[in-house]
């Protein structure tokens, strides 16, 4: 299949931040990554000092990405099916009323990890629907820039989530710190209820489902229908695998981080600033490529970039010291810009009366993924080494970077 070229004409950031509508979604969803970060920091505190089990306080940390993909093929036509402004509206009220029971309530653990789960599974829906209405609202490069922006923010608001936890959690307690990610939500699920025009739903005359034409069927039979329907197509497939693999093992390899660390000897802070080192990377990376390379220019870099990805990683296995291995990652860090080069061919490839179950696929698989590199990668480090376990990652990232070359050529892989 060969690939449409990219448009040259370039955009900038002020530019796409100048749409009210996107500024509306890029603003909430910073919010709500911010809290989503604080909420998960605050619980497994929590569930760590309620059950003293180190297992239950990392179950906690991940139970929120790993049934997204199960909701993303069971539920994920419902981001085709509804009123936008409802849907987001309805997804943040949900965290929200979700993160004040758990802030309010003595809940038993299981129940904390099913309540957690569940709205795991619904999340798909409602960030599919906002990446469709973002893909809707802008377009061109307008769009590329306008994920890039995403991916930025996502980035920092994590950090600060996660830095904002530890600080709530010391001086205002864990059920408190759960009741301001809690209010938190609410502000974005307001601002939308507000400011976000009442868009109808999309036309249900064409659907991703077993009835062509009808719009009718279940939800879960044209969700699942939509989603097998996506991956057995060759270039969407491809798409998404390219965008899921190299995030899946450079998680693997950033989870051994602070057993390198500890392992070889370095300082008991020095894990703490190389894992800050990633998103540093990241956040550079994506203004870099953003904003000063041309639209195909950033395409034909797609594999390049994999390559920087990954092989700064195969460095750990020679036992680099503190100094190196800051650089090391803030090299790989950069390296996730590829995504950039991605974005326009995904969407060209998925039907757009499909676009919210595309993307909705597109990050439930994504969070999933990262939370299986970690468990794989931490494994082989039990009969390896961290440092080696990581150098493997980075091979692996670097061998995705050869499946995605026939990409390069113009070709669905």
């Amino acid at each position: 299949m060969t690939t449409v070229p990219a448009p040259e004409q370039r955009a900038t950031y002020r530019e796409v931040l100048a749409d009210p509508r996107f500024r509306l979604l890029f603003v909430t969803r910073t919010l709500t990554v911010t809290a989503d970060s604080l909420r998960i920091m605050t619980l497994s505190v929590l569930v760590f000092a309620t059950t003293g089990s180190p297992l239950l306080g990392a179950l906690t940390f991940g139970i929120g990405f790993l049934p997204q993909l199960a909701g993303s093929l069971l539920l994920g036509s419902l981001a085709d099916r509804g009123r936008p402004r409802r849907l987001v509206t309805a997804g943040y009220g949900l965290q929200c009323a979700a993160a004040a029971v758990m802030g309010v309530a003595q809940l038993p653990v299981a129940a904390v990890l099913m309540l957690l789960a569940a709205v795991a599974c619904l999340t798909p829906v409602f960030s599919g629907v906002t990446n469709r209405l973002v893909a809707e609202t802008l377009t061109g490069d307008a769009y590329v820039l306008g994920r890039s922006l995403s991916n930025m923010s996502a980035s920092a608001a994590q950090l600060l989530g996660l830095a904002g936890g530890g600080a709530a959690v010391e001086f205002l307690g864990p059920r408190a710190a759960l009741l301001l990610s809690a209010g938190v939500y609410l502000a974005a699920a307001v601002a939308v209820r507000l400011r976000l025009p009442d868009l109808p739903a999309p036309e249900q005359t064409v659907r991703l489902g077993p009835r062509q034409g009808s719009g009718s069927g279940s939800v879960l039979r044209q969700s699942w229908y939509g989603s097998t329907k996506l991956l057995a197509e060759r270039r969407v497939r491809a798409l998404l695998l390219a965008q899921w693999l190299p995030p899946a093992f450079v998680a693997g390899a950033e989870s051994l981080i602070v057993p390198f660390a500890g392992g070889h000897g370095m300082t008991a802070g020095s894990a703490g600033p190389l894992l800050a080192c990633l998103p540093v990377g990241m956040l550079a990376g994506d203004l870099a490529v953003g904003r000063f390379v041309r639209p195909a220019v950033r395409e034909r870099l797609v594999v390049t970039l994999v390559v920087v990805l990954g092989l700064p990683l195969v460095g750990f296995a020679l036992d680099p010291p503190w100094v190196v291995c800051a650089g090391l990652l803030l090299v790989t860090g950069t390296g996730f810009a590829y995504a950039l080069g991605l974005q326009r061919p995904f969407l060209d490839a998925v039907p757009e009366a499909g676009r919210g179950q595309a993307f909705g696929l597109l990050n439930a698989g994504l969070m999933s993924v990262q939370g299986v590199g970690p468990v794989v990668f931490g494994a082989v480090a039990e009969f390896t080494d961290a440092g080696v376990a990581m150098a493997l990652a980075g091979i692996a990232t670097v061998c995705v970077a050869g499946y995605l070359a026939p990409w390069r050529t113009g070709h669905g892989g």
